[in-house]
């Protein structure tokens, strides 16, 4: 999954006021991805391009085991979570940050061809819907729609930062997809990934800074 990771996220914000801003949401639903791509920088994590790794990515995530394992993704999401806590002091934001994070687990569980782990052991987990093409690409847009659009109908404020953020999505979906392979994975490809996140994270706290949940009222809070 790319976008479809951030469909946790703006279901999230829209489910209630208590949720973080969607900026922070945000960073959650990719922490571990930006954690495993600081990690391959640094060579303690692993990926290689191999177009035959299956049908719609040409990933071979073969060494992943602290970031992409389940018991890693929840100490992530317990890191996060404390630090949610520790900076807004709200109990309720921090756990639904915290399961924001785990999402992506099994997010990634649904499309990875078998490259996760439990704990970093030898058994590799993984649907394997990136062997699906069509399936993948229906659910990953769909999901993520189906999200936006809650977030869209569960707030208010002005209407041209989400579309943008929509636009945004939908080009670095195409880009992931249809641009072609690079030809080795390397730091060009880490940091390339880690500058995507960033603009998706940076339209999302846009986004978060204007609308409001519908249960909110007051002063503070635009009509």
């Amino acid at each position: 999954m790319f976008i479809g990771h951030w469909a946790p996220a703006l279901a999230a914000a829209a489910s209630t006021k208590r949720a973080p801003k969607l900026g922070t949401l945000f960073v959650a639903a990719q922490l571990v991805d930006w954690a495993f791509f600081t990690l391959a920088l640094f060579g303690v994590e692993k990926m290689r391009i191999d177009e035959g790794a299956s049908a719609l990515v040409p990933f071979d995530l073969y060494y992943m085991p602290y970031t992409h394992s389940l018991l890693g993704t929840v100490g992530f999401a317990l890191a996060f979570g404390l630090f949610v806590l520790w900076l807004t002091k709200n109990q309720t934001g921090a756990v639904i940050a915290m399961l924001v994070v785990v999402s992506h687990w099994f997010v990634d569980w649904l499309v990875h061809v078998p490259d996760l782990t439990l704990a970093g052991g030898e058994t590799k987990l993984g649907l394997g819907l990136w062997n699906e093409p069509v399936i993948a690409i229906v659910l990953e847009l769909a999901i993520t729609a189906l999200a936006f659009s809650w977030y869209i109908r569960s707030t208010k404020g002005p209407i041209v930062p989400p579309i943008v953020l929509g636009v945004v999505l939908v080009l670095l979906q195409a880009i992931n997809w249809f641009a072609p392979p690079p030809e080795a994975a390397g730091p060009s490809l880490y940091i390339g990934a880690m500058i995507a996140f960033a603009i998706v994270t940076l339209a999302a706290w846009w986004v978060g800074s204007t609308r409001w949940h519908r249960s909110q009222v007051g002063l503070a809070v635009s009509s």
